[in-house]
């Protein structure tokens, strides 16, 4: 499973010209999902980005987690973060899940997620969506999983 977390002042995702969903501060993060991902990877996934310490303590420092900050969540599928450009410049999508299965490790990460007490707010899973973020800092980090341990 791969993520790209953004520390961000809002985000919001829009699906047909409606928004779907909608946060203030807090992460927008875009998760891909390969063949391999299991509930192992859903939950180490699911505990490193609730707790990653990103944001400003009082002395400026990247110290403090989202619960810290009242921060939220906005999950985003994107099953192009397992394109393979390594052969032409068309990307390949091979290592990217397929939709059901993808569609399943999805759902138990927001589901584990908000089991960790966040508000969680998605995109719509396999549509053509406009994601609009105000990124904070930049602060902008890769996660991924592989047999249910960060690599």
């Amino acid at each position: 499973m791969r993520a790209v977390i953004q520390r961000v002042e809002r985000a919001s995702v829009e699906v047909d010209g409606e928004v779907a969903g909608a946060i203030g501060p807090g992460f927008c993060v875009l998760v891909g999902v390969t063949h391999d991902d299991g509930p192992d990877d859903v939950r180490v996934m699911a505990s490193k980005i609730g707790g990653l310490r990103v944001f400003a303590d009082d002395r400026g420092a990247m110290n403090r987690a989202l619960t810290e900050v009242g921060g939220s969540l906005l999950l985003v599928s994107q099953f192009t973060l397992y394109g393979d450009v390594v052969r032409g410049r068309r990307p390949s999508f091979t290592a990217a899940a397929d939709p059901a299965a993808a569609r399943g490790m999805f759902d138990e990460l927001v589901g584990a997620l908000r089991d960790e007490g966040f508000v969680v707010e998605t995109g719509v899973f396999g549509a053509t969506m406009k994601v609009e973020i105000v990124n904070d800092g930049p602060v902008t980090i890769l996660l991924e999983t592989v047999g249910g341990r960060i690599v």
